[in-house]
C-alpha cells in the first residue's frame, strides 16, 4: 500500500488546470478548499488531500507540490483544504500550538467531514483516501491519524511532527496504520531530534520517537535501511528506513535527508 503511495512523492511540473475552488460549511464556518479532478475519472477513485504549512494556503502547496500532475497521470482526485487564520492573520491549522491554544477550531472533524462529503458527491473510494502535508499541514496529518483514525488510509507527513499539547490527555491513540514520514536532519523550524521546552511553537516531540511510535503500533519487526541515489550531484543524500513485518500489511517509512525544513523531495537526493 505505502509503496504504490511513495510515487505521490517524485515531484513532477506544476498542473493547475480543471480545480475547482469550493467552500464546505463546518461548525458554522465556511471552509475553504481547492478540489481537482482528473477528465474521464472512474467511480471509486482514490482521494487524497493535501494540506498547507503555517501561514501558507491550499493554492501555494497546490503550486509547489505537483499532486494535480500527479492526479492525472495516476487517475485519483486532490483536495487541498485551507486552515483558518490565527490573531496574526495567518492561516493555520489547529495542532496544539502554544500561541493557538485558544482556539476552538476542530480541523481533525473538518478534514474527516469534507472527506465523506467529497467521497459521496464524486463518488471516490472510501476505502483509498489518503492525507499528506507539509510542515503544519503533517502535523494535521498526524492527529487526524491519532485522534481519528479510519478515515484516511496512510499518512505522508512531511517536516511535520506530534505536538502533545494537541493531544487529548498528552497522548497519540491511533490505530495500526501506514505512515511515511520525509524529514531534514537540518530541519531548523521542526528539529529532527523535537523540543520538548520549545516556548513558541510549544512542546514536540523528536521524528524518532514518532517513529517507534508508529512501528511499535503495528508491531513491525523487520527494518531495512538504504541510502538513495545522489543523483543531482548536489552532495546530498538520503537514507530510507523501511519497517515491516510478516504478519502486518503496515509499513512506516522514514526518509532522513541532509536538507532542512523542505518539501521538495528531488532536490534533496
Amino acid at each position: 500500500m505505502i509503496k504504490k503511495s511513495l510515487s505521490l512523492f517524485l515531484l513532477s511540473p506544476i498542473f493547475v488546470l480543471g480545480q475547482q475552488y469550493m467552500t464546505y460549511n463546518h461548525n458554522g464556518i465556511n471552509r475553504d478548499y481547492i478540489y481537482y479532478q482528473p477528465s474521464g475519472l472512474t467511480a471509486e477513485a482514490p482521494l487524497v488531500f493535501v494540506t498547507h504549512g503555517y501561514s501558507s494556503s491550499a493554492q501555494n502547496i497546490m503550486n509547489y507540490s505537483g499532486f494535480n500532475l500527479l492526479a492525472l497521470q495516476n487517475q485519483f482526485a486532490v483536495c487541498y483544504p485551507q486552515g483558518t487564520q490565527d490573531n496574526s492573520g495567518n492561516n493555520f491549522w489547529n495542532v496544539g500550538y502554544l500561541f493557538t491554544a485558544g482556539s476552538n477550531i476542530d480541523d481533525v472533524d473538518f478534514l474527516v467531514s469534507l472527506a465523506q462529503e467529497l467521497q459521496n458527491t464524486f463518488n471516490l473510494s472510501s476505502e483509498n483516501t489518503f492525507l499528506t502535508g507539509m510542515s503544519n499541514g503533517a502535523e494535521l496529518s498526524y492527529l487526524v491519524a491519532c485522534e481519528s483514525p479510519g478515515t484516511f488510509k496512510a499518512y505522508a507527513p512531511v517536516a511535520g511532527t506530534i505536538f502533545t499539547n494537541g493531544l487529548p490527555n498528552n497522548s497519540c491513540n491511533g490505530v495500526p496504520t501506514p505512515i511515511f514520514e520525509i524529514h531534514g536532519e537540518n530541519d531548523n523550524v521542526t528539529l529532527f531530534d523535537g523540543n520538548l521546552n520549545d516556548q513558541f511553537w510549544g512542546p514536540y516531540l523528536s521524528i524518532d520517537s514518532v517513529v517507534n511510535y508508529w512501528v511499535n503500533n503495528s508491531n513491525l519487526n523487520n527494518l531495512l535501511i538504504d541510502t538513495l541515489a545522489n543523483t543531482n550531484n548536489n552532495n546530498k543524500y538520503t537514507i530510507s528506513y523501511k519497517y515491516s513485518s510478516l504478519s502486518s500489511d503496515n509499513e512506516v517509512w522514514l526518509y532522513k535527508h541532509k536538507d532542512g525544513h523542505s518539501w521538495d523531495v528531488d532536490d534533496l537526493i
